[in-house]
């Protein structure tokens, strides 16, 4: 299904037939013929750059539809920001990341059982005055939830606020839910009349994590629409790790229409409106069906040479450092989110991945997984891992988690566009003649919104070609 190429290749694969070879004939742009899909239609094939959820979503529609397309990717894999890692026998996703079954887009197009989803505990344990406090979903687990009620993290009034809460976006469509008004998170909540022991000991910390922004500045309406999917879906985990995702998407598109290691230096809408795609290598591609950026919005600036519409603003970051331990170093059994109420210290939120799916370990050993928000851009890794072990000593004790071993630590400078208000969550994706982009900037900034968007895009693209043949 996946082609790998070297960095720095002419495209002579025999899935793709060239016209005109560049190095061969000394002319320039190449014009690709594509035997990549089912359709015995002799159409240029459709350009995506990037296969991340996105750019594998806008393949997953033409293939549907029968139309020829070749998908670029720069790296060694698909998946984009959704990476796993093999290190020591463990996996380790790039970054906290958590796949919530109700996306909706998501329901369409995976396949939920060969994912073998492995399930968190619908709710999370709040360290707070040097304990942890029960946070949980009275719908599933009523019995727990009982003592929720009592406990500091914030008041009864509040616990039935959240119940109050969930009615009103689960009421809502999704598309009622993007174009309603909005404000950030934090006063949406303040004005829904969640007390501030509410909001800074649970709502900071738990969605906070989530948007990889404790302040809060998230639009309101990213909060109801990922609220609404945690009311009626549960927070999973692939057994194989986050990467199996896009694997999955990537494995049923056609024989050798994912090129890797294909680097593109630029995008260039030519006088005749026919956007020409130069590689790193110099080889051009003539888009004449149509080119899909499907890359973060820096990179989609950078391959253009100009600006997007309204203000580039700067990205969600995020650092996850991983540590393993034996299985009796592993103070908790559950499989719970722990999320960080004090106020205090650097540690967001942190997990045992091998307490959710045990897959992510070899047999025997545990996988600890922590999550900062923002990338100390400051503190060194080894000062970084010092300062993480200590304040989790405080959790957990220290001579249980001074015998874990790190493994290793991922500082990701673009976790997920910025989408602070305003915000368009239902952006047009057409970008000129024949060219058009697709990412979760564009719509919500979750693995649904990438899917969502990768469509929009095709949808686009089709509704655009079928004009242009009336």
């Amino acid at each position: 299904m996946i082609t790998h190429l070297p960095a720095m290749t002419t495209l002579t694969l025999p899935t793709i037939s060239t016209s005109l070879h560049r190095r061969r004939h000394n002319l320039r742009p190449l014009i690709f013929t594509s035997q990549l899909s089912t359709t015995s239609s002799n159409k240029p094939p459709v350009i995506i750059i990037g296969a991340g959820l996105s750019g594998l979503a806008a393949a997953t529609k033409l293939t549907s539809v029968n139309t020829p397309f070749i998908l670029l990717e720069s790296s060694d894999a698909v998946g984009g920001r959704v990476r796993t890692d093999v290190v020591d026998g463990f996996l380790l996703d790039r970054g906290f990341q958590i796949f919530i079954t109700a996306y909706p887009e998501a329901q369409k197009l995976l396949d939920y059982n060969a994912l073998n989803l492995q399930t968190f505990y619908s709710g999370a344990k709040v360290y707070y005055n040097n304990t942890f406090h029960t946070v949980a979903d009275p719908l599933r687990h009523f019995s727990d939830s009982l003592s929720t009620l009592v406990n500091p993290i914030g008041t009864i009034f509040d616990k039935l606020l959240v119940a109050v809460t969930r009615i009103k976006v689960l009421v809502k469509s999704d598309e009622e839910i993007f174009r309603s008004e909005e404000v950030s998170t934090n006063d949406l909540l303040m004005k829904i009349g969640f007390s501030e022991s509410m909001i800074d000991r649970f709502f900071r910390p738990f969605f906070g994590g989530i948007f990889f922004d404790r302040e809060l500045e998230t639009t309101s309406r990213l909060f109801e629409f990922v609220f609404k999917c945690l009311a009626v879906g549960t927070n999973t985990l692939p057994a194989n790790g986050i990467s199996a995702i896009p694997q999955q998407l990537a494995g049923k598109l056609p024989a050798g229409s994912v090129l890797l290691n294909c680097k593109v230096r630029s995008v260039n809408v030519g006088g005749d409106s026919v956007a020409n795609v130069e590689l790193e290598n110099g080889d051009v591609l003539r888009g004449e069906n149509g080119v899909i950026l499907a890359v973060e919005e820096p990179e989609a600036v950078r391959l253009l040479g100009r600006k997007m519409d309204g203000d580039l603003k700067e990205p969600r970051k995020t650092v996850c450092l991983y540590f393993s331990a034996e299985m009796d170093e592993i103070p908790f059994k559950d499989p719970v989110l722990y999320i960080n109420g004090s106020g205090e210290g650097i540690v967001n939120n942190m997990f045992f991945a091998t307490n959710v799916a045990p897959s992510y370990g070899p047999a025997g050993k545990g996988l600890v997984s922590v999550s900062l928000i923002g990338l100390f851009e400051d503190v060194s890794d080894e000062d970084l891992i010092a300062e993480v072990v200590k304040e989790l000593s405080d959790w957990f004790g220290g001579s249980m988690v001074g015998s874990w071993r790190h493994l290793r630590t991922y500082r990701i400078g673009f976790a997920q566009p910025n989408q602070c208000p305003p915000t368009d969550l239902m952006k047009d994706p057409r970008l000129g003649p024949g060219l058009y982009m697709c990412g979760d900037y564009l719509t919500s900034a979750t693995f649904d919104g990438a899917l969502v968007s990768g469509r929009r895009a095709v949808e686009a693209l089709l509704k655009d070609e079928a004009l242009t043949q009336v």
